[in-house]
């Protein structure tokens, strides 16, 4: 048995349009990661922070990492293309690309189903791609005997959510749409099957101040 943390990247840039528009923390997010890693100080410490290779991601694991942990990159962590899903389902189905909140929880659905059911371009990563690179960071992980923080995100922890729990679609959105920046995820690895023990934590932010500072989007 295997236990693994994974963390939500803080807030991006929102309202972004496009992947490299989208892919960098904003002055809250930072300050969301500087937090969590106030609060990382309090618990039982980590051997070594592994991240996606993504900008945001290396953001967030730079500034929670107030003890200076090694830190590795794994591109395995990445998100999944929602841009490029996004961009294939138009395309595909005229569904247009979300400009607001509100747009994009309806719009998130559409994406994941056509997804898992292989409506998109072969372009783009298909699921079962992404199921296997994301099963394979989490073994990598457990693999190297320490006590490991992943930083991710919110495409990954509700996938990886939804295998252990044994969700369909319609309830793996709920969980993609609930994960909030810089929340605490925790899962064990038991063989081969994936438990989850611990979802959304989020005890840095849970403090009358900083209320305001949960963000999803």
């Amino acid at each position: 048995m295997t236990e693994i943390t994974l963390v939500r990247h803080g807030q991006a840039n929102t309202g972004a349009q496009d992947e490299a528009s989208y892919d960098r923390l904003s002055e809250l997010g930072h300050r969301q990661a500087a937090w969590l890693g106030q609060h990382l100080e309090t618990v039982a410490p980590y051997d070594r922070i592994i991240s996606g290779a993504m900008r945001r991601q290396i953001e967030t694991a730079q500034g929670l990492n107030r003890r200076a942990l090694p830190h590795d990159t794994d591109a395995r962590l990445n998100e999944l293309d929602y841009f490029g899903l996004a961009e294939s389902l138009k395309n595909s189905h005229g569904v247009p690309i979300p400009t607001c909140a509100a747009e994009f929880a309806a719009h998130v659905p559409q994406v994941l189903d056509a997804w898992r059911n292989d409506g998109i371009h072969p372009d783009v990563e298909s699921y079962d791609a992404f199921h296997d690179r994301i099963f394979g960071a989490l073994r990598a992980a457990a693999g190297t005997g320490e006590r490991c923080l992943l930083v991710t995100s919110t495409g990954v922890i509700s996938t990886l959510t939804a295998i252990a729990l044994g969700l369909e679609t319609a309830a793996k959105v709920k969980m993609f749409l609930a994960v909030a920046h810089t929340s605490v995820h925790k899962f064990e690895l038991r063989g081969d099957d994936l438990y989850l023990t611990q979802f959304g934590a989020t005890p840095h932010l849970d403090v009358p101040d900083r209320i305001h500072a949960k963000t999803h989007a």
